[in-house]
């Protein structure tokens, strides 16, 4: 990844938040790892500027955090920040859904359900880094659906934070339960059931609040800082 004059900086930092986020779903930057600025700007080819302006992106969105004189390092949320993230989403892609379903072009549907494949796929492989990024990827379809420009930035703004802890970080991740999760909406989506798939997406995020809340440790492991 390289700089040029075509380019801004606040497209790179974009670019350099994405690569960013990807490593942290990939396991390259663990739970309360540090994000280092030269290191990162050194691997990409790229001045710090950028990099630190993804960093503070990635810090509005609560996936790390900026302590002074210590730099960055990937944040462990609380399961009462967890719980919320989930309780918004819901409310965001009920939403999504009611304004999605009723116009859904015959190409949207085949696009909803290609994602769904790629659930399948993912959970078949026990690959959990591709069932994170299949299941990111299917909700936001659902949201842009919704022809909302308002709507798809809000839901934006929250999933970076969901994609990264809710789906891929919970030790021991059921890729199988994860999946599941998602075929009522799929089966409501085929039929276009608008009230189908608003009730399939809140028993969605229902049963990922009681996986969490029973499942999420806020502590810190051991040697943190």
């Amino acid at each position: 990844m390289a700089e040029s004059g075509t380019l801004s900086r606040s497209v790179l930092a974009d670019e350099v938040k994405d690569r960013l986020l990807q490593d942290i779903l990939a396991g390259r930057y663990p739970p309360h790892s540090r994000i280092v600025e030269t290191t990162v700007a050194r691997e990409l080819g790229i001045s710090q500027a950028p990099v630190r302006e993804a960093l503070r992106g990635l810090e509005a969105t609560g996936v790390v955090e900026i302590l002074p004189f210590r730099g960055a390092r990937v944040r462990r949320p609380t399961t009462e920040e967890l719980l919320e993230a989930i309780t918004i989403r819901a409310e965001l892609e009920a939403l999504g859904a009611r304004l999605a379903v009723p116009r859904l072009s015959d190409s949207d549907l085949d696009d909803l359900l290609a994602h769904g494949e790629h659930l399948r796929r993912a959970a078949d492989t026990g690959d959990a880094h591709a069932l994170a990024i299949a299941d990111a990827s299917f909700h936001g379809r659902i949201i842009r659906a919704s022809g909302n420009a308002t709507l798809v930035r809000l839901w934006q703004s929250l999933e970076p934070f969901s994609r990264t802890y809710i789906t891929a970080a919970i030790p021991g991740v059921d890729v199988d339960w994860t999946a599941a999760l998602h075929w009522p909406i799929l089966d409501a989506l085929r039929a276009r059931d608008t009230g189908g798939v608003v009730h399939a997406l809140r028993e969605h995020f229902r049963k990922a609040a009681s996986k969490i809340d029973a499942g999420w440790s806020d502590g810190e492991p051991p040697g943190a800082a």
